[in-house]
């Protein structure tokens, strides 16, 4: 059974869900069932609706059917007590509609992602937000931690769609300013896009106080460039295409790639920011366990 749950920590196997709540809860149920399996047995997730009695508490707010079956006092926990805000930030720009091979698209990818931090976050008392983007903003869910905020947020990423031109830097920037109270960012992104640019909207985060996680998202083949013979390339913003025999820039591409891969890494340290780079076919544990260490830092 437990090896059944697990399954869905993989991504061909969640992408087959049309459901996002569906999706979202099976990662999660999976992710918890190997939380006690090396490496993750250190990590502990506590899925809680109250909290121990403190002195100064009021007497009002306490749960006597908890304290009935346990014999100790307990606090209901409402949204404005969340121990947590947390803003996740999803690409919604037509390069995230990329996926080789039949593979999931990192689009796809990067929203079951999502919909499983929101999942786990709230579940949490966390409380969470939501922008999607492309060359603007086009949607800003503000952080709340109710069970119906959640099911907003799902509805939402099920029902968003990759389209639009990349600005990950100015969008970035205007999420940066909308944020009053300082939290956790999470941006989810290939960040195909200028490293400057981002990285400066990201140091905006930062400057704001705010703690930050990039999980950059690409397809395994932007990566290796191993498309074989002969080739026609179509840029998903613009429709260009162009003619070219892949293995003749194979190892140009390759090094470009690292370097450009190893910029944001190099860069996102110096500034104190998380970075995780994920591709398409990585289990969504790896990501989970990312945003838990983050979290347990945090308190």
């Amino acid at each position: 059974m437990a090896e059944d749950v697990r399954q869905f920590l993989q991504p061909a196997v969640v992408s087959r869900l049309a459901n996002m709540e569906l999706r979202a809860r099976l990662v999660v149920e999976g992710f918890i069932t190997g939380l006690h399996r090396s490496p993750y047995h250190g990590f502990s997730v506590e899925f809680a609706e109250h909290r121990p009695y403190m002195p100064g508490d009021e007497i009002r707010r306490m749960d006597w059917k908890i304290y009935a079956k346990t014999d100790r006092y307990y606090i209901k926990q409402y949204e404005e007590e969340t121990n947590l805000k947390a803003y996740l930030i999803l690409d919604t720009s037509r390069s995230m509609g990329f996926g080789a091979d039949g593979r999931v698209t990192k689009f796809t990818y990067a929203s079951s992602l999502a919909a499983a931090l929101a999942y786990m976050m709230i579940k949490q008392q966390d409380a969470v937000g939501l922008v999607l983007f492309d060359r603007v903003i086009n949607t800003y869910l503000p952080p709340h931690a109710t069970r119906g905020y959640l099911r907003q947020i799902l509805l939402t990423l099920q029902n968003a769609v990759p389209a639009g031109g990349t600005g990950t830097g100015r969008s970035l920037h205007q999420v940066a300013e909308r944020i009053k109270r300082r939290g956790l960012v999470i941006v989810l992104s290939d960040l195909l896009d200028d490293p400057a640019e981002v990285m400066t909207a990201l140091r905006h985060f930062r400057h704001k106080k705010n703690e930050v996680i990039v999980m950059q998202v690409l397809d395994p083949l932007e990566r290796s460039f191993a498309f074989g013979g002969d080739a026609v390339f179509e840029d998903l913003e613009t429709g260009k295409k162009v003619t070219t025999q892949p293995w003749q820039l194979q190892r140009a591409y390759q090094s470009e790639m690292r370097s450009f891969l190893e910029r944001y890494k190099r860069e996102c340290r110096e500034h104190y920011i998380d970075y995780l780079l994920l591709d398409t076919v990585t289990p969504f544990d790896t990501a989970l366990v990312e945003y838990l260490s983050k979290r347990e830092k945090l308190y």
